[in-house]
């Protein structure tokens, strides 16, 4: 199954709400989303901006040529009674690639995701106990 959340995502303005699958395969140096061209064009940075750095990422399916955005976006975790404790800055990494945002490991530690069960799909929050069920994609 996987493990997914809700993430909340403020870019100049704009607000979107996306499911994200928590990929701790996605080692990143900072904390990354990547979300798919779609969404990027929803947030009103697809084409991508000048500010943009393109860069080609190495994924288990071969390189992907990807466009980096640094810290052009706020984020957070909205569980169905709790949100994150604290609002992240974000990298967006646009991918004409993926069908669906994920989450780095660097983001899913700023986050405080702790995975108690991938295959389950089930997940907590570090300062929290109570363990969650994965957002339906």
């Amino acid at each position: 199954m996987a493990v997914r959340v809700k993430l909340l995502i403020k870019v100049n303005g704009k607000t979107k709400e996306v499911v994200a699958l928590v990929n701790s395969g996605y080692e990143a140096d900072s904390p990354q989303l990547m979300i798919p061209h779609g969404v990027a064009r929803e947030l009103g940075l697809w084409p991508p901006p000048t500010v943009s750095r393109e860069l080609v990422y190495d994924t288990a399916g071969g390189p992907v040529k990807v466009w980096l955005i640094p810290g052009v976006a706020k984020a957070k975790v909205v569980a169905e009674d709790q949100v994150s404790s604290k609002e992240v800055l974000i990298d967006l990494v646009v991918s004409t690639y993926v069908d669906e945002p994920l989450i780095s490991d660097a983001l899913a530690s700023a986050f405080e995701i702790v995975i108690e069960d991938p295959y389950r799909g089930l997940w907590r929050f570090k300062w929290e106990d109570k363990v969650r069920e994965s957002v339906k994609k």
